[in-house]
């Protein structure tokens, strides 16, 4: 950017001193013209008048000039914004000083040393009484040349001391806290700390320390908590998560879930997310943050039968299944692998079955009037392709892994001799998916209203399902 200097401002000053110089020269022949002595009182009055104007305008200008000149040094810098006002403030505070020690030297003929002396004892009693306020303005003159933040930004300096900048005085830093607590941090304060600057927008990474069991494979802790991770960010997107395998500490395997946050205020609440749904997660597969100093054994088949049972037992479709039923189910049912990328199902085939995930996270895309919609997500413990599983009909979307995966695949053999044992299911398992379809089909501000539609789509599904099934 070509700097052009705005001169007007330098107009003002420069026609009072250019006055007063003019008033002061012209003093001896404008007095006899008037009829005045020229060494009367009048003329000692027009003088110091002339002086006093002359020494002001100086350093009036002196502070306009030195206004332009930072914000030359601004533009230069790309700073986007000029330098703060205390640094201006104490210049011109300065330059004022100096033009009244000026005035009481040339203008009222005083002794410059006596003054001087005068001068420097008071300036040395005040410096002592002031030294911390002192010592915080020149740390604020300090803070504004290097701007290290600005109103707006987040901060963290001394411990204990964070919040979003909306103050920058003389001698403090007015912040407010993510509780809305306001604090007043000396500048003297934050110029002696490390000062940490979050931005206003945009963002930073940051991270949540997970110890799990040392047994447990390394790329299936990551697939856990990856998985856990992107389904927090349908709360908050543009996590972009990863996980990291950090150390071994006091018995456990500590892993790192690292996470983008938009601002320094909803970090809170986006930690909170990513751990519940880490929590989550954990217990879909059946497991749970290891315990200091303590090694847990994993036992591959153990662990698989936990995950097993806690998955059916949080899925809505199975929970009025009796327990001995829902048991033979969970042996039955098939633990698929699914690499990253892979696709499970494709919209339009034929299925008989319905997937259960349990690790991991996948993807659902769907074609509707030529039309694709926007892409869903599924998380662990979610349930698709239920419909096929049901009624034999063709699956409504194509699902694929966006991480690697572990599903768990029901069968309609795996269920059809449940059924027949107990009938009676067939009804539950009806309403329950006609209570599903009528919630999804209806608008998000509207979910709690009630579906009159909803008791001759269960009747319908009933029939096809017992059709599907043979029950009679």
């Amino acid at each position: 950017m070509v700097w052009r200097p705005n001169l007007k401002p330098l107009l003002g000053p420069a026609g009072l001193v250019l006055a007063c110089f003019l008033l002061g020269a012209a003093v001896p022949a404008l007095l006899p013209g008037l009829g005045l002595p020229p060494d009367g009182m009048a003329a000692g009055a027009l003088r110091v008048l002339a002086g006093i104007g002359f020494w002001l305008g100086l350093a009036w200008a002196g502070a306009r000039f030195f206004d332009l000149l930072l914000l030359r040094a601004a533009l230069a810098t790309r700073r986007g914004v000029p330098y703060p006002r205390l640094l201006s403030d104490m210049v011109r505070a300065a330059l004022f000083a100096a033009a009244a020690a000026a005035i009481l030297m040339l203008v009222f003929g005083q002794p410059a040393i006596g003054l001087l002396t005068t001068s420097g004892v008071v300036v040395a009693v005040i410096g002592f009484a002031l030294r911390n306020i002192i010592g915080d303005v020149f740390s604020g003159i300090a803070l504004g040349v290097d701007a290290p933040y600005r109103i707006g930004d987040w901060i963290e300096t001394a411990e204990g001391c964070a919040g979003r900048v909306i103050e920058v005085s003389w001698r403090a830093t007015r912040l407010v806290t993510r509780d809305g607590v306001t604090l007043t941090v000396p500048n003297g304060l934050i110029a002696a700390h490390r000062l940490a600057n979050f931005g206003a927008e945009g963002g930073y990474r940051t991270g949540l320390r997970l110890p799990l069991d040392p047994g447990l494979p390394t790329e299936r802790a990551k697939r856990i908590l990856l998985a856990a991770a992107l389904d927090a960010e349908r709360e908050f997107p543009g996590l972009a998560p990863d996980v990291l395998l950090q150390e071994f500490a006091d018995g456990a395997a500590i892993y790192l879930l690292r996470f983008r946050v938009p601002d320094y205020g909803r970090e809170a609440a986006c930690r909170d997310a990513v751990a519940a749904a880490a929590l989550r997660a954990l217990q879909h597969a059946g497991l749970a943050p290891a315990r200091p100093a303590r090694a847990l054994q994993l036992e591959r088949g153990a662990a698989a039968r936990a995950g097993r049972a806690a998955l059916l037992r949080r899925i809505a479709l199975f929970a009025g299944f009796p327990p001995e039923e829902r048991a033979a189910l969970e042996a039955l049912m098939q633990e698929r692998p699914v690499p990253r990328g892979a696709t499970i199902v494709h919209q339009g085939e034929a299925g008989d079955s319905l997937f259960i995930l349990a690790e991991g996270a996948l993807e659902v895309r769907a074609v509707r009037d030529g039309v694709e919609t926007p892409p869903d997500r599924i998380v662990p413990g979610d349930v698709f392709g239920e419909m096929s599983l049901l009624t034999g009909q063709r699956r409504s979307a194509t699902v694929s892994a966006t991480t690697d995966a572990l599903v768990y695949e029901i069968r309609r053999e795996h269920l059809d001799p449940i059924l027949r044992r107990r009938p009676e299911l067939a009804e539950s398992l009806a309403a329950i998916m006609a209570s599903r379809r009528a919630r999804n089909a209806r608008p998000a501000e509207t979910q709690a209203a009630p579906e009159p539609a909803e008791a001759p789509e269960r009747e319908d599904l009933l029939g096809r399902l017992r059709a599907f099934f043979r029950l009679g």
